[in-house]
Order: structure tokens, then C-alpha cells, then sequence
């Protein structure tokens, strides 16, 4: 009995994480238009989405990591173990539109700005504090109240996947956990929406 209450309760932690359907589309549609950190931020969204990467998974990507023509690439995760994560249509334009503004020759695929300026600064990766720095402006322009991460984004990568009717393990797989227990949090999760179903269409003739 002790280990189903550390099990909710560890779930109950977890669900904080996650934003509705309708903040996370404002959240992706927050950053608008042309500059070059305009174009930088929408892809760093639309990326952590579309993969479930993680934050240092991200910051560590170069430019010649992301294979845009096939859609996918490799990435090196926790433990040094490599997978394979797939890019959405919208990851892979914004993606090609942050590619096409930049005029440096910085490997990595996300680079930092001078402070205050619009001028890259070639000689700094993005950081995972930046990053988190670029969520959190956009979730307050957004107009979203709750508190928005780097691992919010990958909560609703794996949400969304296991809503939309994928088995776990193959969530596990490109989440990159080590084990199926650590994915099973998210079921948790979907679950709530079963039981809404079941609510809203079972034994309706018996009302």
C-alpha cells in the first residue's frame, strides 16, 4: 500500500509540468516573425516539441547533427546512449528559416545573442539557463499563468504521442528512458482522459 501512495504522489509532482492543448499552441505561435532571434526561439520550441529532446540534449546539437532532408537524427542522451528523433513539418521549416538568417560559421545549432543586441554571439552555445530564459518569455507573452520549461515541452511531446493512441515502449524509445517504468508516469496522465470517456459514452442508456 506504502508503494502505490509513493507511486501518486510521484505522479502528482509530475502533473504540474504539463500546460492544456490550447496554451501549448499559443506557447509554439508566441514567437512572430522575421529577426534572426525571433526565428532562433520558434525553432528551439518547435524542436523541443516535435522530439522530446532534452535541454542538454539540445544545447549540445551543431548544425550538421539535424538531417532536415530526412526529418530525423541521432542524439546522444543520458548514459551515452544513442536514439533516433524524428522532426514535424513545423520543426523541420523553422528549423530551415533559423538556418537561413544566419550569416556566421558557429557550429552549434543554437548560438546566443550579445546582450541587448541583435548581433550573434559566435563564441557562445546556447546554455540550458538561456533556453529556459527564452520559454518563460515566451509563456508569459503567451499569456500562460502556470510555469513553463524546457521539460514542460517534453511532457507534452510524450502526452501528445500516447493520446494520439502510441504504445509505450515506442514513447520509451524516443524519450530516451532507460526504463519502461519511467515513461509509465505519463499514463497516469492519459488515463484521466479515458475516464472521461468512459464517463461520457458508458451504460447511456441506463440514465
Amino acid at each position: 500500500m506504502s508503494a502505490e501512495k509513493i507511486e501518486l504522489a510521484k505522479t502528482g509532482d509530475r502533473e504540474i509540468d504539463l500546460i492544456s492543448e490550447d496554451d501549448l499552441e499559443r506557447l509554439l505561435s508566441a514567437p512572430a516573425g522575421k529577426e534572426p532571434k525571433i526565428l532562433r526561439d520558434k525553432a528551439i520550441l518547435e524542436l523541443l516539441f516535435s522530439t522530446g529532446l532534452r535541454v542538454s540534449e539540445l544545447c549540445s546539437l551543431n548544425r550538421d547533427s539535424v538531417n532536415l532532408k530526412k526529418g530525423e537524427f541521432s542524439v546522444r542522451g543520458k548514459g551515452e546512449k544513442v536514439r533516433v528523433v524524428f522532426l514535424s513539418d513545423g520543426a523541420k521549416t523553422a528549423v530551415e528559416n533559423w538556418l537561413g538568417k544566419r550569416a556566421d560559421v558557429h557550429e552549434a545549432l543554437f548560438v546566443n545573442f550579445k546582450p541587448g543586441k541583435k548581433d550573434l554571439d559566435e563564441n557562445m552555445r546556447l546554455t540550458p539557463r538561456s533556453v529556459e530564459r527564452v520559454i518563460k518569455h515566451y509563456a508569459i507573452k503567451a499569456g500562460i499563468s502556470k510555469k513553463v520549461t524546457p521539460h514542460t515541452l517534453r511532457h507534452c511531446f510524450a502526452t501528445d504521442l500516447l493520446s494520439g493512441g502510441a504504445d509505450l515502449r515506442s514513447v520509451q524509445m524516443m524519450l530516451g528512458h532507460a526504463n519502461i517504468s519511467t515513461t509509465q508516469i505519463y499514463t497516469h496522465i492519459t488515463n484521466r482522459q479515458l475516464k472521461d470517456i468512459h464517463k461520457a459514452f458508458h451504460a447511456k442508456k441506463r440514465k
